[in-house]
């Protein structure tokens, strides 16, 4: 009965400290080879031997180190390390967005530049019609320069926007920057909410 109780405390003792190490998020491994380690039996032996003698034991209580207790700064201490690394992320994460943002700027400007030509050839055009009524020729190939240089443009605005469409295809990309931004955002309010509890437990 005395082994079976002595059995049982091992195991209640062994649950306590891997739901320690789980709270500390540890992941302790075990070698079940070590159990049949003839060294290691005899040192255990050789412990019950010297340590359980009533004569010596009290001197071995007040010398013998003793481990520190365990707190909450372990988890404090994890939690400051998740929010850096968060913290680090979400700083990739903005750096990429003001790439995308600044992108899209750049595409908005330059079909910007060419709806600006176009206007200018349209007002040119319209100039040379009230100009060159007189010269009916003049005024045809005037016209038929200005259109070729319309379509010209018009060719250039056609591919400037399919530029533009396949550069916001990619705003699929942008949507889930911004989600894991956001994610992660509030994933470090969260662990900082914690912190904040375990430090005022403290």
């Amino acid at each position: 009965m005395e082994l079976i109780n002595t059995a049982h405390t091992n195991v209640l003792l062994l649950r306590q400290l891997f739901s320690q190490a789980e709270k500390f998020y540890l992941r302790l491994q075990t070698d079940i080879s070590e159990l049949e380690n003839r060294e290691l039996l005899e040192q255990v032996a050789e412990f019950e031997k010297t340590d359980f003698k009533p004569n010596i034991k009290a001197n071995q209580e007040t010398t013998k180190p003793k481990l520190a207790p365990l707190n909450e700064g372990g988890v404090s201490e994890l939690l400051q390390r998740e929010i850096s690394r968060l913290q680090e992320d979400n700083d990739k994460l903005k750096a990429r967005l003001r790439t995308l943002e600044s992108r899209s700027v750049m595409c908005a400007q330059e079909i910007a530049n060419l709806e600006d030509t176009v206007a200018a050839m349209q007002a040119d055009f319209e100039k040379t019609l009230n100009t060159n009524i007189t010269s009916q020729k003049d005024l045809q190939d005037s016209l038929v320069s200005t259109k070729h240089d319309l379509l010209r443009v018009q060719e250039q605005l056609s591919l400037a926007e399919k530029e533009l469409e396949k550069k916001f295809q990619q705003t699929a990309a942008y949507r889930n920057l911004k989600e894991i931004l956001n994610k992660k955002n509030e994933q470090i309010k969260d662990l900082r909410k914690r912190l904040l509890r375990y430090e005022s437990a403290e």
